[in-house]
C-alpha cells in the first residue's frame, strides 16, 4: 500500500514540475537522487499513520470475512488479547516515525529543497518586512527580490536596555555579501544620538556589517521543514524574539511531526473496531468507511491547523485537538466492540 500511494504521489507531482526541472538544466540522476528520492521519505512518513490504518482494515476484514475472529473469541480470548499485538507494531511503528519526522526526514529536506531552489523556485520576494534582533537592533525595509539581490528602503534602528533609540541607519538599496553578515548600503543616512548633539553621517556607499544576514530575513515558509527538533526549537526561539508572523507556521511544523506517529495507535484501534465484523458489503465496505475516517481526520487536521496559523489558536492544541477527538472516538468503539 505504500508502495501504490508513493507511485501515484510520484507521478502527479512529477506532471506538475518535471517540465520545468528539464528546463532549469536538472540532470536525471539529480531529479531521481536529490528530488524524487528524498520526496518519497517525506510523504512516506507523512502519511505512514493512514496507510497503516488502511492496512489494519484490510487485514482484519480479510480475517473476519474468513470467519477467523470468531473462534479465536469463542476460544476464550478477550478483546483486548486480540488487539495486543496489533498494538505492539503499532508502538514500534510510532518510534520509528518519531526519529524518522525529527531527524532523517529534516536532513532529506534540505537536499530536496536546495534542488528546488536551484531547479524550481526561480525568485523570492519579501515586501514590508519588520523584526528585532538580538542585540536591540530593530530591522525594516520595503522590499526585497532574490533575483535583484537588493534590499529597498532600508532601515536598522540601535536601541539600548533602557528603550532608548541610539542610532537610525537608512539606505535607499542595501545587498548582503553572500554567506556572511558583511553589507554594502547605497545612497544612506545615518544619525547617532548624543548629548549634547547628535552626530550625522551622509553618504553614498557604506561597507559594514550587521549581526543578521539576508537568508535570515528572505526565508521560504517551508523552511522548518529542513531542521531537525534542535535546530528548529532554536530557530522558533529567535523568531520569537524578532516578532515574526511565521511563528505559528513553524510550530505547526514542529508538533505535527509528534502528533502524526502518536496517531497510528488511535486510527489502528478504530481501525480493529470497524473491521472485526463480518459485513455483507465484505471488505469493500470496511476500506471505504475507512477512506472516510481519514479524509475528516486529514480535514480536522487542517482546520485547526489554517486556525493557529490564521486566528491565533494555540499551536499544540490545534495539532492535537484532532487526536483528541479521534481518541475518544476509538475509546467508544473498542468499548463497543467487547460488548
Amino acid at each position: 500500500m505504500m508502495g501504490v500511494i508513493m507511485v501515484l504521489a510520484m507521478v502527479f507531482d512529477m506532471s506538475d514540475k518535471l517540465g520545468d526541472f528539464l528546463e532549469s538544466g536538472a540532470t536525471a540522476k539529480e531529479i531521481i537522487f536529490e528530488y524524487f528520492f528524498n520526496f518519497m521519505l517525506l510523504y512516506a512518513n507523512m502519511f505512514s499513520p493512514m496507510i497503516i490504518f488502511v492496512s489494519v482494515i484490510w487485514f482484519t476484514s480479510k480475517m473476519a470475512q474468513d470467519t477467523e475472529i470468531i473462534p479465536i473469541w469463542n476460544s476464550g480470548r478477550t478483546f483486548g488479547r486480540f488487539v495486543r499485538p496489533y498494538m505492539v507494531a503499532a508502538t514500534f511503528l510510532m518510534i520509528l516515525a518519531l526519529v524518522i519526522n525529527h531527524f532523517l526526514v529534516p536532513r532529506a529536506n534540505k537536499v530536496r529543497l536546495a534542488f528546488e531552489e536551484k531547479y524550481y523556485w526561480q525568485n523570492m520576494q519579501v515586501d514590508n518586512y519588520h523584526a528585532e534582533f538580538p542585540g536591540e537592533q530593530v530591522v525594516y525595509f520595503s522590499s526585497y527580490t532574490s533575483e535583484a539581490g537588493y534590499v529597498n528602503d532600508f532601515v536598522v534602528e540601535q536601541w539600548n536596555e533602557k528603550g532608548e533609540l541610539i542610532s537610525f541607519l537608512k539606505a535607499k538599496t542595501a545587498k548582503n555579501e553572500p554567506g556572511s553578515n558583511s553589507w554594502k548600503l547605497n545612497d544612506f543616512f545615518e544619525r547617532k544620538l548624543g548629548d549634547p548633539k547628535d552626530n550625522l553621517r551622509i553618504g553614498e556607499s557604506l561597507d559594514t556589517t550587521f549581526l543578521f544576514s539576508i537568508d535570515e530575513m528572505a526565508t521560504r515558509a517551508n523552511i522548518a521543514e529542513a531542521m531537525t527538533y534542535f535546530e528548529i526549537k532554536d530557530f522558533i526561539k529567535r523568531e520569537r524574539l524578532k516578532g515574526s508572523t511565521r511563528v505559528p507556521t513553524y510550530e505547526v511544523v514542529l508538533y505535527e511531526r509528534s502528533s502524526l506517529p502518536f496517531s497510528t495507535y488511535i486510527l489502528t484501534i478504530i481501525g480493529i473496531a470497524v473491521a472485526s465484523r463480518k459485513k455483507r458489503g465484505g471488505i469493500g465496505i470496511n476500506i471505504a468507511i475507512g477512506l472516510g475516517i481519514i479524509f475528516i481526520y486529514i480535514f480536522a487536521m487542517k482546520v485547526t491547523s489554517v486556525a493557529a496559523m490564521n486566528v491565533g489558536f494555540p499551536s499544540y492544541l490545534a495539532v492535537w485537538v484532532p487526536n483528541v477527538l479521534f481518541g475518544g472516538i476509538a475509546y467508544l468503539l473498542y468499548k463497543n466492540v467487547q460488548r
